[in-house]
C-alpha cells in the first residue's frame, strides 16, 4: 500500500465513521474481521456517551457512573481513542470535573483519576488551543488527601496507592494549565519557603510538581522565567544536601527537557556536574568519613539522566566536554574488581543515559512534529555531538560488561549506543565476543558477551550504511555458538539459544548462488557463504538431538522422584522449540526438507517417555509441521496412526500401556497442532485414532488422545495467524527477482504485512460439530445417568469421561459426586477446571494472555528500534501483536454480566471451597477468586452464601466447612477480599458476622491453622480497609458537561437527554441518598451490631480484640461516633486488656481532636519575634497581641491572605456547662465523677510497657497517644482537670522511674499545647504550677528519661507563638549549665532548651544571642559529654546565618563574629611550633589553667561544633573554616588507628568531613592558599594531610575546578613540591596523590610532566667508591636522593594511574622505571612495588595489553616480572 492509498483509506474511513478518530489501534485493521469493527465500535461509543451523560445528569455515581467510566477504559483498551476531538475534549472535561468532586470517595477517585490519565497520555493529540484545565481544584484534592489532618488520627483511611495515582494524574494535566497559572502557583507557595522548616519541603515538592514547563515561546515571560533565577539562585547556594534539593532538580531537569534550547545553562554546567559526582558518593581517599545525608539524599539518577541529556549539543559543546570528564574520572569504578553500594548508581547511570538520548534523537529526527515547542535547529544534535557522546561511554561500557551486578545494564546502553553509532560499538563487543565462545573455562565471560550480543543483534543483522559488514559476522557467530548447546551448562545453554533466536529473527537461510550477478562485494561475501547454511542447520539439530538424549528421565531421576519436568527442563524445552521454529521459519524450501527427514528420522526411530524428552523432541516435530503442514503431515500422520491400526485390541486394553504406543500418541497429538485445513484429508484416520484411545485403562494414554482431541478441535475452530516469516510470501521467489539478504534485520511493515489468517471453513466447522457429536454427547449422556443413579461407573471411569468433556470445554453439575464419593478427589479436580472454563475460557485462559503479553513485551524491548519508533519491529513480532489483540477482544468482548447460570456455577464453586479436603478446598477457591473479580455484582449474591457457613445457630457446619468459609473471605493476595468490599451493605454484614463466628461450635482456638486464619482475616481488613464514602452529590457543573457530550460529535447518542422531571427526581433521589438518616442508619447499626458482640460474655477474647480493631476503623472525621460507642471507649480507658487500654487511648484521642522579594530578618516581621521588652504580661497586653502559631509565616514573604485566630471572645465557649454540651461530649469528662478518668490515667504507666520493652521512645510529636488525648481533652475542657491532675503530676515528677517520668512528660506536653486558646489568666496559673515541676523534672533527669523531656518541650513548642510560651523559655533559660547535678543533668538541661528553641527557629534571635553569651565563657568545659551537647546547640544557634539568595542578613548570631573570638582564645595554640597533646589534667583540676590548657579545652569544644554541623546546616561557612585549618592540619593523626585520644581523633574527622564540602569558584583560592601556607609548615604530619584533604576535596568540587585553569595549576604545582619532600612518608602520598589525579583526569600525562619526571630520575648520585670511606655510615647527600626519588614516584604514579589499560606512553615509562631497579633504597623498593602493582592490575588482560609493547620491551618486563627460579 503506497502513501497515497493509506491517505484514500483513512479519508475513506472518517466518511464511514462520522469522524476522525484520534488515534485508534492500528493492529485492529490487521485481524481478517476487520470490515466489521467500525460499526461494532460505534455502537459501543455511541452506547457510552449516552448512558453516561444519562447517568451524570441524574446523579447516579453508582453504580451508573462507575459501570459506565469502565465500559470507556474496555474501549480505550480494544480501539484506543477511536473518537472524535470534541469528544476527547469532553470526556477529559467530564472527567476532571469527577475527580475533583471534593468529598468523593477515595476508591472511585483512584478509578476515575486513572482513567482520566489514560485519556490525558498522548499529550500530542490536544494542544492548549483545545483544552485548557484549572490547577487549583487539583491542588486542592492533593493537598486534602496527601497532607490529611485526620490520615493520622486514623479519622481517614487512604490506599497506599493514591499518591502515585495523584502525582502522575498532576502530571498529565500540566501541560493543559493556564497561562497565568504559573503567578499565581508562585504566589500561593512562596509564603512557605522558610529553609529551617517542614514547609520548605512541602512547597518545593508543589513547584516541582506544579509547575508547567511547556508553555510556548511567546509565553516564557509567564512560564518559568517567573521563578528560574530565583530558584536556581536557591540550588546554587546550598551546599549540603537538604531534602528538598532533589526536588528541585528534578524540575529542572524537566525544564531543561521541555525548553531545549531556550534556557542558557552554560553558567551553570560545572556546578552541575560537581553536584552530580558528589551525589553518586563514590569512595575517595583513605580515611573518608560519610555524612549520612549525603547518601538519604542523593540525587535520583533519572532527573540526572534527563538533566544531561537536555544539556548535551549546542554552540558551546561544554556539556559533553564535562560528560567526556565525568566518565573519565569514573570509569575505573566500573571495573569488575570494584564493588560497593555506589556501584548500583553508576550501572543505572550507564544504561539510562543512552537511552535518554535517544529518545532525544527520536524526537528531533524521527517523531510527526506536534504543538509542543519544538528544538532550534542550533541546538539540535549534530552527527559530532553523537560519536562524541558514543565515544565517551564506550570505556565504562565495555568494563560493565563483567560487572558484578551483571551485565543487563550494560547490554540495554550497548543496544541503545548502537542504534546511534553501530561502528564504533559493535566491532568492540565482537572482539569480546569471538574469544569468548572459543573459550571453556570461563562460563561468566561468555554469558555476558553474548547477553550484549542479544543486545546489538538488530543492530548487527540489518548493517545499514554505517555498519555494511554486519551481516557478514552473522554465519561465523552461529557456528561458534553451536557448542553451547550443551547438557552440562544450562545458563550457556539458554543465552545461547536465546542468541540464536534473536539474530535468526530478521535473517533466513537460503543457499544462494550469484555467480552469474552483478553485486556489491559485501552481498557477494554473504552469498557465499551462504553455502553452508545446510551445515548449520543439520549440526545444531545433531547438537539439539545430543541434549535430548541426555535428558530423558532414565538419565536425569531416580526412580522415586517425580517425573514431572523441572523449571530448568520447561526452559530448555522452550528455549529448544522456539529457535528450532525460528530456523525453519526462516529456511528455504530445501533445507526444510533435508531438517524435516532428520527430525522425522531421530523422532521415528526411537521411542522415548513422554514426560520430558518426549516432550522435547514432539515440540521439535510440531515446530516442523507448524512450518510447512502438508509435507510434514504426510510423513508423520501415517506412520503414527499405522502402529496403532496394527496393534491388538488386548494391548490397547492394558493398564500400562506399551512405550511405543504412547509415544506414538505423544507424537501425534503435537504434530496435529496445525492449520485446521491440513489435517481435513486424514480426518478419517484420526477419528479412528480417537475412538481407539479415548476409552483406554491407561490414564497416561487417554490424557495424550484427550491431547490429540483437545488440538483437532481448535486447529478447526479457531482464528490464528498460520505463518510468522520474516518476509510476506516466504522466500520462494527466484533469486534473479529477489536477493533475500537485503532483507536481513528489516522491520515489518504494517501496511503491507500481509498475514495469512486461518479462518474455520464451513467444511472445518462441521468437522467439529461431527466429533464433538460423536465423542462428547455419550460422554455427557453416560455423567447424566450416572449422577442420576442409573448407571454405575468406577472412578476411573468417571475421571476418563470428565477428561473428556474438559478437554471438549463444557460441563456437569458436581453435586451427585460430592454428595456420594467426596473422597473421589481427582474427579472434582476435574469437575473445578470443567466449572473454571465454562467461566473464563473464551478461546484462551486470561492467566496465558497475561503472561504472553508480558513475554511480548520483554523480546520487543531487547529488539525494539527507539531511534526510530514508528512500531519498527521484526514481521513475526508484529503478528504476534496482532495475534494477542484477537485475543484480547475474545477475553474481553465476551462480557461480564451475571447471569443465572453463572450464579449456579458460582454456588457449585463455594460447595466444593467448603469441602472435606483440602486440595480440593484450595483449587476451588482460586477458581472462586478469579470469577468473583470478573462478574460484575456477583460478591453481593455469594456473600450471604459463605457466612451462612460462620453462623453460631448453624450447628451442622463441619471444621473443614468453616475454615473453607473464612478462606472464601479472605480471598488470595490480588483479588477481591469478600470481607472487606467499599460498601456500607456489606461490611454490615461481615464484620459483625467475622465476630460472631467466635461463637459457632466449630471454631476452635486449639486449632494454630484458624487462629492464624482469624489473625490474616484482620490483618488483611485493616491495611486493605480505605474510607467508604457518604456523599454521593455530583455538582452542576458536571451535568453540564455531561449533557454537552451527548449532544456533540458523532456519533450521537440514541438515549434522549434526561428531561427536567427526570433531573429533578435525579436530584432527589441524591439528596435521600446522602442524608443524614440514610447512612446514619447503617453506621449506627454496625456500631451497634459490634458493641453487641464486644458485649456478649461467651466472646472469645480474640473476637473481642477483632471487634475493636474493626471498630477502630469505623472514626469519621465527617460524622460523630454514636453516644454508645463514647460511653464504650471511656470505660475501656482502664480495661482489664492491656491491648484494648491502648486502642482506646488513641480511639479517645482521636474523638477530642475531632471537635474543634525579601526573605529573612526585616522590618516587617520584626514583630513576630521573640522580645523580653515587649511580652504580653497583663491581660490587656495578652488580649492585644497577634499571636502567630506557624513558623514559616512571614520569613519569605507575606501570603496575600493571612488567617489567624479570633479573639477570645469570638473563640468557642470554653468550660462548658453541662447543659451546653452534646451527648457525645457530656459524657467524656462526667461520667462516674471524673475520678473513673483520672483512674485510667493512674494506669497509665502500664500502657508504655510495651513501648519500653520493645525499647521504642517517644520520639515523634504523634506517636503518643497520651499526649493527644490531654491535648485534645484540655482544649476543649478548658482547665476543668487541672486541680484533679497536680497532684498526680507532682508524685510522678519526683519519682525517677522511666515510664512515670515520661507519663509525666507526655501530660505536661499535652497540657502545654491543649492551653493554645486560653484566657491570660488561665495561661499565667498553669505556668505557676509547671515551672516548679518542669525544674524538678529537669534535676531529676535520667539516662533514659532526658530524649523523652526533650521531646516533650520540643513537641510543646512546635508551631507556637514564643511570645506565648516565655514563661518556658524563661524557666529554660536559667543558666542550664550551671554543675548542679553534675555533667548529665547540665548536658540533658542543654539538650531540653535546644529542643524548644529549634522548633522556633527564626523568630528568637535574642533568645539565641542570650545563649550564646552566656555559653561562649562555658567552651572550656572539662566534661566530654556537655562539650558534645554544646556543640549540637552552637550549629542551632548558627543554623539560621545562611548565605542564601534574597535573604537579608540574619539578626540571629553569625559565625563571622563567633570565629574571630574563638581565633583570639586559641592564638597560644597557633602560634607555637611544638605538638598540640592533649594533656589536660582533666576533672577535679585545682587552680587556674594556663592559656593553652584553656585553649586546648576551647579547641575540643570547637571540634565538637564543626562536625556536628557538617550534616546539618544549609551552607559551610568557608572562609571562617579555614582561619581554623592550619590548626586541625598540625593535630590530625597520619596513620589510621582509633586508640588516639578524643582531641586528633576529631580533628581527623573534621577534616575529613570538611574536605567534602562543596566550593564555589571564588572560594578555591582562598582554600589554596591556606594549603600551600600549611605545605610550607615544618610538621610532616601537616605536609602529609595536605595531600590526603586535597584528594578528597578535588574529586569532590572535580568540575569547580577543571573550570578554573589556574587552580588546576595550582595543585598540579603543589602536589609536585611535596613528590620532592624531605620525608619519606610525604613523598609517597603525593605519588599516590598524584596518581589519583591521573586516574581522574584531572591532571594530564603530558611532555613536560614525563620530561620533568625523566630528568629528576636522572639526578647522578655519588659512587660508592668515592664516598668517604671512613665513614660507618654509608651517606648519599640526601638533596640527591630525595630528587632522585621523586622522579621515580612521578614515573611509578604514572604507571599505576591506569591500572585497567596500557596507553601509549606507558611502555617506556616502564622501561625507564627498570632502570632504577638496583638504585638505593627507598628507591628500589618503590620500583618493585610498582611493578609488582602493574602485574597484579594487568595480570586479566595480558593477551590484550601485551599488543602494546615491542618484542625487546616484552624481554624486559617476563625478566622483570617474573621471579627467578629458586632451583635455577
Amino acid at each position: 500500500i503506497t502513501l497515497a492509498e493509506r491517505e484514500e483509506f483513512e479519508c475513506q474511513r472518517s466518511d464511514t465513521l462520522g469522524f476522525v478518530p484520534q488515534k485508534d489501534i492500528v493492529y485492529n485493521k490487521l485481524l481478517p474481521y476487520a470490515d466489521r469493527l467500525d460499526d461494532e465500535s460505534n455502537d459501543i461509543l455511541c452506547k457510552i456517551k449516552g448512558n453516561l451523560g444519562r447517568a451524570v445528569q441524574l446523579r447516579e455515581i453508582w453504580p451508573g457512573v462507575l459501570f459506565w467510566t469502565r465500559k470507556l477504559s474496555t474501549y480505550m483498551r480494544l480501539y484506543g481513542r477511536k473518537f472524535s476531538k470534541e469528544d476527547h475534549v469532553l470526556f477529559i472535561k467530564l472527567l476532571y470535573e469527577l475527580v475533583t468532586i471534593p468529598r468523593l470517595e477515595i476508591s472511585m477517585m483512584q478509578g476515575l483519576a486513572r482513567l482520566l490519565i489514560n485519556l490525558l497520555k498522548k499529550r500530542e493529540l490536544l494542544s492548549r488551543e483545545d483544552l485548557e484545565l484549572p490547577w487549583r481544584p487539583l491542588y486542592e484534592l492533593h493537598d486534602r488527601i496527601l497532607f490529611s489532618k485526620t490520615e493520622h488520627l486514623g479519622l481517614n483511611w487512604f490506599p497506599n496507592s493514591v499518591e502515585g495515582v495523584l502525582k502522575t494524574l498532576v502530571k498529565s494535566c500540566r501541560p493543559y494549565f493556564s497561562q497565568s497559572a504559573t503567578q499565581e502557583m508562585l504566589d500561593e507557595w512562596r509564603p512557605l519557603l522558610c529553609p529551617f522548616d517542614v514547609t520548605m519541603q512541602r512547597a518545593i515538592s508543589y513547584f516541582e510538581l506544579f509547575l508547567p514547563t511547556t508553555l510556548p515561546p511567546e509565553l516564557h515571560h509567564k512560564g518559568f522565567k517567573l521563578w528560574f533565577d530565583e530558584l536556581i539562585s536557591l540550588w546554587v547556594s546550598v551546599q549540603n544536601l537538604p531534602s528538598w534539593e532533589v526536588h528541585l532538580v528534578s524540575l529542572f531537569a524537566r525544564l531543561a527537557n521541555d525548553n531545549i534550547g531556550y534556557i542558557d545553562w552554560d553558567p551553570y554546567i560545572p556546578k552541575i556536574f560537581t553536584r552530580i559526582l558528589r551525589s553518586l558518593n563514590l569512595p575517595v581517599g583513605t580515611s573518608q568519613m560519610m555524612v549520612p545525608r549525603y547518601v538519604t539524599n542523593a540525587y535520583d539518577i533519572g532527573h540526572v539522566v534527563l538533566w544531561v541529556s537536555s544539556l548535551l549539543g549546542g554552540p558551546s559543546k561544554q556539556t559533553q566536554a564535562q560528560l567526556s570528564g565525568l566518565f573519565n574520572s569514573i570509569t575505573s569504578f566500573f571495573h569488575p574488581s570494584n564493588h560497593g553500594r555506589w556501584l548500583m548508581k553508576l550501572m543505572k547511570l550507564l544504561q539510562r543515559l543512552p537511552a535518554s538520548v535517544v529518545r532525544r534523537l527520536h524526537r528531533e529526527r524521527y517523531r510527526k512534529p506536534t504543538w509542543l515547542t519544538p528544538i532550534p535547529d542550533s541546538h539540535k544534535l549534530t552527527e559530532e555531538d553523537i560519536t562524541e557522546f558514543v565515544e565517551s561511554m564506550m570505556q565504562p561500557v565495555l568494563l560493565a560488561m563483567f560487572s558484578k551486578t551483571g551485565s543487563l545494564d550494560a547490554a540495554q546502553a550497548l543496544q541503545n549506543l548502537a542504534l546511534m553509532r553501530p561502528e564504533l560499538v559493535i566491532p568492540p563487543v565482537l572482539e569480546k565476543t569471538y574469544p569468548a565462545l572459543e573459550t571453556l573455562t570461563e562460563p561468566h565471560q561468555l554469558t555476558a558477551t553474548l547477553s550484549c550480543m542479544i543486545g546489538v543483534a538488530r543492530s548487527l543483522v540489518s548493517g545499514g550504511q554505517r555498519f555494511p559488514e554486519g551481516p557478514t559476522h552473522m554465519l561465523p557467530l552461529l557456528m561458534r555458538a553451536l557448542p553451547g548447546v550443551d547438557p552440562n551448562d544450562f545458563s550457556k545453554c539458554m543465552v545461547r539459544s536465546t542468541v540464536t533466536f534473536s539474530l535468526f529473527g530478521g535473517f533466513s537461510f537460503i543457499k544462494l548462488d550469484v555467480s552469474h550477478m552483478n553485486i556489491i562485494s559485501v552481498e557477494r561475501e554473504m552469498c557465499s557463504a551462504s553455502a553452508e547454511f545446510e551445515d548449520f542447520v543439520l549440526q545444531f539439530m545433531d547438537r539439539c538431538f545430543a541434549l535430548i538424549d541426555s535428558s530423558t528421565l532414565e538419565q536425569t531421576r531416580e526412580e522415586t522422584e517425580t517425573e514431572k519436568m523441572t523449571h530448568l527442563e520447561s526452559l530448555v524445552e522452550l528455549g529448544l522449540s522456539s529457535t528450532f521454529s525460528t530456523i525453519l521459519t526462516q529456511c528455504s524450501l530445501d533445507i526444510f526438507k533435508v531438517a524435516l527427514v532428520k527430525v522425522f528420522n531421530f523422532a521415528t526411530t526411537n521411542i522415548f517417555e513422554t514426560r520430558v524428552a518426549g516432550r522435547m523432541v514432539a515440540d521439535m516435530c510440531r515446530a516442523a509441521a507448524k512450518c510447512h503442514p502438508a509435507e510434514s503431515l504426510k510423513m508423520f500422520v501415517p506412520h503414527c496412526c499405522n502402529i496403532f491400526f496394527l496393534t491388538d485390541e488386548e494391548v490397547l486394553n492394558e493398564e500400562e500401556l506399551d512405550k511405543e504406543l504412547l509415544w506414538n500418541l505423544q507424537l501425534l497429538s503435537e504434530v496435529t497442532r496445525v492449520d485446521g485445513d491440513k489435517i481435513l484429508p486424514y480426518r478419517s484416520d484420526l477419528v479412528q485414532i480417537l475412538q481407539l484411545t479415548l476409552h483406554l485403562k491407561c490414564k497416561q494414554g487417554y490424557t495424550l488422545a484427550c491431547n490429540l482431541l483437545h488440538h483437532i478441535l481448535r486447529s478447526s475452530a479457531l482464528i490464528y495467524p498460520t505463518e510468522y516469516c520474516s518476509v510476506p510470501g516466504g522466500f520462494h521467489q527466484p533469486i534473479s527477482d529477489y536477493l533475500p539478504i537485503k532483507d536481513w534485520g528489516r522491520p515489518g511493515d504494517l501496511w503491507n504485512l500481509d498475514i495469512r489468517w486461518h479462518v474455520p471453513s464451513v467444511e472445518e466447522t462441521s468437522f467439529a460439530f461431527y466429533l464433538l457429536d460423536l465423542i462428547l454427547q455419550p460422554e455427557l449422556q453416560r455423567l447424566q445417568r450416572f449422577a442420576q443413579g442409573e448407571q454405575d461407573m468406577s472412578r476411573d471411569d468417571v475421571l476418563q469421561s470428565l477428561t473428556i468433556v474438559q478437554h471438549c470445554l463444557l460441563g456437569l453439575k458436581s453435586y451427585y459426586i460430592l454428595e456420594h464419593s467426596e473422597d473421589d478427589t481427582k474427579s472434582l479436580f476435574s469437575i473445578i477446571k470443567i466449572i473454571s472454563d465454562l467461566l473464563h475460557f473464551k478461546g484462551s485462559h486470561k492467566h496465558e494472555f497475561d503472561s504472553r503479553w508480558k513475554s511480548f513485551n520483554l523480546v520487543k524491548k531487547s529488539m525494539e528500534n527507539r531511534l526510530h519508533g514508528r512500531k519498527q519491529h521484526i514481521r513475526a513480532l508484529l503478528i504476534d501483536r496482532v495475534m494477542l489483540q484477537h485475543e484480547l477482544r475474545k477475553l474481553t468482548v465476551e462480557g461480564c454480566q451475571y447471569r443465572s447460570i453463572h450464579q449456579q456455577l458460582m454456588r457449585d464453586l463455594l460447595r466444593l471451597s467448603t469441602s472435606t479436603y483440602s486440595q480440593v478446598r484450595s483449587r476451588a477457591q482460586n477458581v472462586l477468586f478469579t470469577a468473583l473479580g470478573t462478574y460484575n455484582f456477583c460478591c453481593r449474591d455469594l456473600i450471604p452464601h459463605v457466612l451462612g457457613f460462620l453462623n453460631p445457630d448453624n450447628s451442622s457446619v463441619t471444621q473443614q466447612q468453616f475454615k473453607g468459609a473464612l478462606y472464601c473471605l479472605l480471598g488470595n493476595h490480588s483479588g477481591v477480599c469478600l470481607a472487606n468490599l467499599h460498601d456500607w451493605e456489606c461490611i454490615a454484614l461481615t464484620w459483625p458476622a467475622i465476630v460472631r463466628s467466635g461463637l459457632s461450635s466449630a471454631m476452635s482456638l486449639e486449632k494454630p491453622s484458624i487462629v492464624r486464619l482469624f489473625d490474616d482475616l484482620a490483618d488483611k481488613i485493616h491495611r486493605q480497609y480505605e474510607t467508604i464514602g457518604t456523599d454521593f452529590s455530583i455538582p452542576d457543573e458536571c451535568c453540564a458537561v455531561a449533557k454537552q457530550l451527548m449532544i456533540t460529535g458523532n456519533p450521537f447518542s440514541e438515549d434522549p437527554v434526561p428531561s427536567e422531571e427526570e433531573t429533578a427526581q435525579g436530584l432527589k433521589k441524591q439528596e435521600l441518598k446522602n442524608s443524614d438518616l440514610c447512612f446514619c442508619r447503617k453506621y449506627k447499626q454496625l456500631i451497634g451490631d459490634l458493641l453487641d458482640c464486644i458485649s456478649n460474655r461467651n466472646m472469645p477474647w480474640k473476637f473481642e480484640h477483632i471487634a475493636i480493631g474493626f471498630l477502630s476503623l469505623l472514626l469519621r472525621d465527617d460524622h460523630q461516633l454514636p453516644p454508645p460507642a463514647v460511653t464504650f471507649f471511656v470505660k475501656s480507658l482502664n480495661h482489664d486488656s492491656l491491648y484494648v487500654r491502648k486502642v482506646w487511648h488513641t480511639q479517645i484521642m482521636r474523638h477530642a481532636v475531632l471537635n474543634g522579594i525579601k526573605a529573612g530578618d526585616r522590618q516587617d516581621n520584626r514583630w513576630l519575634q521573640y522580645n523580653s521588652s515587649s511580652l504580653p504580661r497583663t491581660q490587656q497586653d495578652w488580649d492585644q497581641c497577634v499571636f502567630v502559631e506557624k513558623t514559616h509565616w512571614g520569613y519569605y514573604c507575606w501570603p496575600r491572605k493571612l488567617m489567624m485566630y479570633a479573639p477570645l471572645e469570638e473563640q468557642p465557649k470554653q468550660n462548658l456547662a453541662r447543659d451546653d454540651m452534646t451527648e457525645v461530649c457530656a459524657y467524656t469528662p462526667y461520667t462516674p465523677a471524673r475520678k473513673n478518668v483520672m483512674h485510667s490515667l493512674r494506669k497509665v504507666k502500664f500502657i508504655f510497657m510495651p513501648f519500653l520493652s520493645a525499647g521504642v521512645l517517644f520520639v515523634q510529636e504523634l506517636t503518643c497517644s497520651l499526649l493527644l488525648l490531654l491535648q485534645g481533652l484540655f482544649r476543649n475542657f478548658g482547665d476543668a482537670f487541672l486541680p484533679v491532675l497536680q497532684s498526680h503530676m507532682e508524685r510522678l515528677v519526683a519519682d525517677s522511674h522511666e515510664s512515670k517520668q515520661r507519663c509525666v512528660a507526655e501530660i505536661i506536653s499535652g497540657l502545654i499545647r491543649g492551653s493554645k486558646h486560653w484566657s491570660y489568666s488561665k495561661v499565667e496559673k498553669l505556668w505557676e504550677l509547671l515551672c516548679p515541676l518542669l525544674r524538678t523534672a529537669l534535676s531529676n533527669i535520667t539516662i533514659e528519661t532526658y530524649a523523652d523531656w526533650g521531646t516533650c518541650i520540643a513537641t510543646a513548642c512546635e508551631s507556637r507563638d514564643p511570645r506565648k510560651l516565655y514563661w518556658l523559655f524563661e524557666m529554660l533559660m536559667e543558666s542550664p549549665v550551671n554543675g548542679e547535678g553534675g555533667s548529665f543533668v547540665d548536658a540533658c538541661r542543654l539538650y531540653v532548651l535546644q529542643g524548644g528553641l529549634a522548633q522556633q527557629e527564626w523568630r528568637v534571635p535574642e533568645l539565641l544571642h542570650r545563649l550564646l553569651q552566656y555559653l561562649e565563657p562555658k567552651l572550656t568545659q572539662v566534661y566530654k559529654n556537655v562539650r558534645e551537647r554544646i556543640g549540637s546547640v552552637l550549629t542551632y544557634i548558627f543554623m539560621i546565618d545562611v548565605n542564601l539568595p534574597y535573604t537579608q542578613p540574619t539578626t540571629s548570631p553569625r559565625i563571622s563574629d563567633f570565629t574571630e573570638r574563638i581565633l583570639l582564645q586559641l592564638k597560644p595554640l597557633t602560634e607555637g611550633d611544638e605538638e598540640i597533646q592533649n594533656h589536660v589534667i582533666e576533672e577535679n583540676e585545682v587552680g587556674e589553667q594556663d592559656e593553652r590548657t584553656q585553649a586546648i579545652k576551647l579547641l575540643k569544644t570547637v571540634l565538637k561544633w564543626l562536625i556536628a554541623s557538617a550534616g546539618r546546616s544549609f551552607s559551610t561557612a568557608v572562609s571562617e573554616q579555614l582561619r581554623l585549618l592550619p590548626l586541625l592540619f598540625k593535630i590530625a593523626p597520619v596513620e589510621n588507628d582509633d586508640s588516639y585520644d578524643e582531641l586528633k581523633r576529631d580533628a581527623k574527622t573534621c577534616l575529613s568531613l570538611m574536605s567534602q564540602g562543596l566550593l564555589y569558584t571564588e572560594q578555591i583560592p582562598m582554600v589554596l592558599s591556606t594549603l600551600q601556607e600549611i605545605a610550607g609548615s615544618s610538621s610532616w604530619h601537616a605536609r602529609y594531610t595536605v595531600l590526603t584533604y586535597l584528594q578528597i576535596m578535588v574529586f569532590y568540587n572535580l568540575f569547580t575546578f577543571m573550570s578554573d585553569q589556574k587552580a588546576v595549576n595550582d595543585v598540579r604545582a603543589l602536589v609536585i613540591r611535596l613528590l620532592e619532600d624531605e620525608q619519606l612518608e610525604v613523598r609517597e602520598m603525593a605519588a599516590t596523590t598524584l596518581s589519583g589525579f591521573l586516574q581522574c583526569n584531572f591532571l594530564s600525562m603530558d611532555a613536560p610532566m614525563q620530561a620533568h619526571f625523566e630528568a629528576l630520575c636522572k639526578t647522578s648520585l655519588p659512587k660508592k667508591r668515592k664516598r668517604e670511606l671512613g665513614s660507618i655510615v654509608d651517606t648519599i647527600p640526601s638533596a640527591d636522593l630525595v630528587r632522585r626519588h621523586a622522579g621515580v614516584l612521578g614515573l611509578s604514579a604514572c604507571i599505576l594511574s591506569s591500572p585497567y589499560d596500557v596507553p601509549t606512553w606507558m611502555p617506556q615509562i616502564l622501561m625507564d622505571l627498570s632502570a632504577h631497579l638496583n638504585d638505593t633504597q627507598p628507591i628500589e623498593m618503590t620500583v618493585k612495588k610498582t611493578l609488582s602493582n602493574f602485574r597484579r592490575t594487568h595480570h586479566d588482560n595480558w593477551q590484550q595489553h601485551k599488543q602494546q609493547f615491542t618484542d625487546d620491551q616484552l624481554l624486559v618486563l617476563t625478566d622483570l616480572l617474573v621471579s627467578p627460579c629458586y632451583y635455577a
